[in-house]
């Protein structure tokens, strides 16, 4: 019976060949290879030294990876508290339009399609000390704000210009999910004398907090990995302000050379990151046996 089973899927099967190849070749094979190279001092010259556990010895020693600890946290709870709302206020308010909800769809997601390098450009000369931003605060009587410089400013002037970027493809998943909800259920509110944020409290959010606790998930693993905006606008600064622990493990591999302590940087949050995906899959499973 399987026998014919699998030759009835012979070419289906043949088909995911090359999928399953490139999954491997280019994910799980960089994963074995790093926890192999953790252990090792890489030297593609001279060849691999076995060294143990100095690399990770390495790793809790430096002083730079508490520094990068703690800014990767703050980044986190800056991405949390800024930008992890935007795109559900934005999917609520759009879900709620009667005309031009297509255009406001649109106008949400340009941000997205802005290159990385144009959107460097824009918002270096929106966070200038000469820049509108800070013309507009000392036009309205404010003090001049050094977003770049100031270390109590940069990691928010990243996140907000990464929110402004990105919040546009979390809100179509968001406005779909608003939008699957049964239309009967806001009819019959509606009737009952619900308003809006009666309706949007006892049936919208609800009904997406499923998937809300899935963002939520994905965003704490994407900003727990975040190092581009870091290093293409500050390189870490001012002062290490803005040095991220993946920045880190970059560093340590392209400017200090040390592969091996990259490596085992990688290793240890692959095994934080594993950990908190099992925790996200697991409190799914209890909400979804729970219902």
């Amino acid at each position: 019976m399987r026998l014919t089973a699998l030759r009835k899927h012979a070419w289906g099967y043949l088909f995911l060949v090359p999928a399953v190849l490139a999954f491997a070749l280019f994910l799980w094979l960089p994963i074995v290879k790093g926890f192999v190279y953790s252990f090792y001092r890489v030297d593609f010259v001279a060849g691999n030294t076995f060294v143990g556990f100095d690399n990770y010895a390495a790793v809790f020693g430096d002083p730079d990876v508490a520094t990068s600890i703690r800014n990767t946290l703050y980044y986190m709870a800056l991405a949390l508290v800024i930008g992890f709302w935007v795109p559900i206020v934005f999917a609520l308010g759009i879900s709620e339009l009667r005309r031009g909800q297509g255009f406001a769809r649109v106008a949400a997601y340009l941000p997205n399609v802005v290159p990385v390098v144009v959107l460097y450009g824009i918002w270096r000369w929106f966070y200038d000390p000469v820049g509108p931003i800070n013309a507009a605060i000392q036009a309205a009587g404010g003090d001049q704000i050094l977003f770049m410089t100031d270390t109590s400013w940069s990691m928010a002037s990243l996140v907000i210009m990464e929110t402004w970027q990105q919040f546009g493809a979390a809100m179509l998943l968001y406005l779909a999910a608003v939008l699957s909800v049964p239309r009967d259920w806001y009819e019959a509110a509606e009737i009952d004398g619900a308003g809006v944020w009666d309706r949007i409290r006892y049936i919208t959010l609800p009904s997406i907090r499923g998937l809300i606790l899935l963002m939520l998930v994905l965003q704490l693993i994407g900003t727990s990995q975040g190092f581009q905006s870091q290093l293409a606008m500050l390189d870490g600064g001012p002062s290490n302000a803005t040095l991220t622990y993946a920045l880190l493990i970059v560093k340590y591999a392209t400017t200090r050379l040390e592969l091996g302590v990259a490596s085992s940087m990688g290793v240890l949050m692959f095994l934080v990151l594993g950990g908190l995906a099992i925790l996200q899959f697991r409190m799914e499973r209890r909400r979804g046996s729970g219902a």
